[in-house]
């Protein structure tokens, strides 16, 4: 993946004082997730250079997550059945868990801010179905944007997710994809997807063709596995909501100590699983360093 930013909007990293974070998943052939796994497991590696973990865990860490849900005239079918299926969808959180709802269409709106009630959250959900003051249009980069902003702003307790769903159908004006992945790196989030409806893909443009680079489609696809998530394709939101939530739940977390290096610099991630053949893990692209 290749990164290009303004030099003037090169973000900050915020992963502790010397820490990265890395928030993994570790998958099989099947796409089936594989638990159960030690430090020992995994191998690191910044720029190429091994690293040696100084911390790491599983399910312990509490877990922010935002729910980003398109309220776009077309999304309107699929949140009623988000909303369905809320209670069970919110059970394998914990205690110290948190949610934030965060709805959008033309523009983003903070509608619940973080709290261990899911009661709340259910309510939220419910409610979502009838939001009509956010504009026309499906802005997706741009609250995305806003999502990891929130995220950022809120003390550091644990692991940071975005869950959105939408239908990935929109162009972005002049928000372009390097633009949101560096939000994302800056608030250390994990952004994962459930594309459900008309979900599209965005492929390569015609050749010859005309590409206004003002606008780009939306592709969730990338940019949940620049941050080392999962996008999804469902027909009912019903179908995916409770087992993406299991999974960003049960994902592991390493740091290691950042490496010297020049300030601002993109520093690339790689991990590997040993000892399980076939195994695949999601984690994200890389981070920069701290000025």
């Amino acid at each position: 993946m290749s990164i290009v930013l303004p030099a003037q909007q090169t973000p900050v990293f915020r992963a502790g004082v010397a820490l990265v974070k890395v928030d993994a998943q570790v998958i099989d052939r099947g796409g089936h997730a594989i638990t159960g796994l030690t430090a020992a497991d995994f191998e690191v590696r910044d720029d190429g250079r091994p690293q040696k973990i100084a911390y790491f865990g599983r399910e312990s860490e509490p877990l922010d997550l935002v729910l980003l849900l398109d309220v776009s005239g077309s999304m309107h079918r699929h949140l009623q059945e988000l909303a369905q299926t809320a209670r069970a969808a919110l059970r394998p959180l914990g205690s110290g868990d948190r949610v934030a709802v965060m709805l959008f269409s033309r523009e983003a709106a903070v509608r619940e801010q973080f709290t261990a009630d899911f009661g709340i959250i259910e309510r939220d959900l419910r409610d979502a179905v009838d939001e009509r003051g956010l504009g026309s249009g499906t802005a997706i980069n741009a609250a995305i944007i806003s999502a990891a902003q929130y995220a950022a702003e809120q003390p550091v307790r644990g692991r940071r997710a975005i869950l959105i769903v939408t239908d990935n159908l929109s162009l972005n004006y002049k928000v372009p994809d390097d633009d949101v992945i560096r939000e994302l790196y800056v608030a250390d989030a994990v952004l994962n997807a459930i594309l459900i409806g008309k979900q599209k893909r965005p492929g390569e443009p015609k050749r010859g063709s005309y590409v206004n680079p003002d606008f780009t489609p939306s592709d969730v696809f990338k940019l949940a596995a620049a941050t080392g998530g999962e996008a999804v394709e469902a027909r009912k939101a019903a179908e995916s909501f409770q087992a993406m939530i299991e999974r960003i739940r049960a994902r592991y977390s390493l740091q290691y100590t950042a490496p010297p290096g020049a300030p601002g610099a993109f520093h690339r991630i790689e991990v590997k699983v040993e000892g399980h053949p076939g195994a695949a893990v999601r984690a994200r692209a890389g981070y920069f360093a701290a000025r």
